[in-house]
């Protein structure tokens, strides 16, 4: 099947030479005005500018984009998408003062989570998970990575990825799975966190990688939950049974996660807003990727994590939303690269380059998705706007017109087409 989308006012390729993009090529991006895409069943087969008629035969699909832009479908690289219940009880709790450890001090946070999720069938976090998935496509959101660490028991954290499975088997959207058994210690451990930690090793870790549900594992490295140590030999033994490792570091307290994501050589660190300079320059000769949440420092009125900062020392930065019930609950990624313009100072196309450039990156899907470019996949989102500039300068829209996802238009005039469970 031959489709040609034509009458594209700006395409906006983000083709790079070298990727993950650092320092000043985090602002560059190609231009074509004017400009087609033709797609070969889910394959982009040539970009231009002007005539498509030469591209075109009996068969092909025309599909005009009266004027407006397109770009690379948006990758979402850190997410905590399947979950059983909601929070909202504790946001009057973070308006008096309580602060994320307090919340998780008092059962509340990821353990209040973990018993609603432990308690919902497959089916109730099936159906949740994919109005998410949804929601996220309609906002322009093509591949996403969903973490589990909402059960913090085999059983439980085995659900959350079997369904992770199942929705990225009927879905449109690309979902990539991380295992995150370490993400709070659960109740029935409190009183002996380190055999939680030997739970993990022994038993989770081996088991989950056995049954190749996950190609990634994460880790919540912070005061009263994992401290650096016990991080570390989680994540080495995980490195050792084929995982590729992330890990959510110095979110609130500088915990030495940023140095330990160099010093395993962790493909990619996460939140960061408490990250030292010295920390940061280990980042930089490790080529950690730092996965930055600025929604989430917006939700909770936290600090913003230093991404010029990380910039300035050559770390290649991505925004992700951090999808998740309590600091984040919030699919639309594009208000999220609207709050890191604001918040981190960034300009729209180094904002994002981190989302779609680095974003790929950071799941290792850099050479088939992030850009638009012959050969790879013809992930396409065509926004209502006069060039990318607007899209953050009206925030909190979505400015999503239509979603072309390998190759198949799956959202026309902002609503869902696909066909799908």
């Amino acid at each position: 099947m031959k489709t040609i989308i034509y009458n594209i006012g700006k395409l906006y390729t983000f083709e790079h030479e070298v990727v993950p993009v650092k320092k000043d090529a985090l602002n560059e991006c190609e231009v074509i005005s004017d400009a087609f895409i033709v797609i070969e069943d889910d394959i982009i087969k040539a970009i231009g500018s002007g005539d498509f008629t030469k591209h075109r035969d009996a068969n092909t699909i025309l599909h005009d984009a009266h004027g407006l832009i397109a770009l690379p479908g948006l990758i979402d690289a850190h997410t905590h998408l399947v979950f059983g219940g909601s929070r909202e009880h504790e946001y009057a709790l973070k308006l008096q003062g309580a602060d994320y450890l307090d919340i998780l001090r008092m059962g509340g946070g990821i353990l209040n989570t973990v018993e609603a999720t432990r308690k919902a069938t497959f089916d109730e976090l099936y159906k949740k998970s994919k109005k998410f998935v949804d929601n996220m496509l309609l906002h322009g959101v093509t591949t996403f990575e969903a973490k589990s660490g909402y059960g913090l028991n085999l059983e439980t954290e085995v659900k959350q990825l079997e369904v992770v499975k199942k929705l990225n088997e009927n879905h449109p959207c690309t979902i990539i799975s991380t295992f995150m058994p370490a993400h709070a210690i659960p109740k029935e451990f409190k009183d002996n966190p380190q055999g939680y930690v030997d739970l993990v090793i022994n038993e989770m870790l081996p088991k989950v990688a056995k049954m190749n549900l996950a190609k990634y594992c994460d880790i919540f490295c912070e005061d009263e939950v994992f401290n650096r140590e016990q991080a570390k030999v989680i994540l080495e033994k995980a490195q050792s049974l084929g995982y590729i490792v992330k890990i959510h570091a110095d979110e609130v307290v500088p915990m030495g996660g940023a140095s330990l994501a160099a010093e395993i050589h962790a493909l990619s660190a996460e939140h960061l807003m408490a990250t030292s300079d010295e920390d940061m320059d280990k980042m930089s000769h490790a080529n950690v990727i730092a996965n930055l949440l600025p929604a989430t420092s917006f939700n909770l009125g936290k600090t913003y994590a230093r991404a010029k900062t990380m910039i300035e020392k050559g770390i290649a930065v991505s925004i992700c939303s951090d999808f998740n019930p309590g600091s984040c609950p919030n699919e639309n990624l594009q208000l999220t690269l609207q709050i890191a313009s604001r918040g981190y100072g960034m300009t729209p196309i180094e904002v994002y380059n981190g989302a779609i450039v680095n974003g790929s990156c950071s799941l290792q899907y850099q050479d088939s998705i992030g850009s638009i470019k012959v050969n790879k996949k013809a992930d396409i989102v065509i926004m209502d706007a006069p060039n990318i500039e607007y899209t953050i300068y009206h925030f909190g829209s979505n400015h999503v017109q239509d979603v072309f996802k390998d190759g198949k238009l799956v959202v026309k005039n902002k609503q869902l087409v696909y066909e799908g469970k």
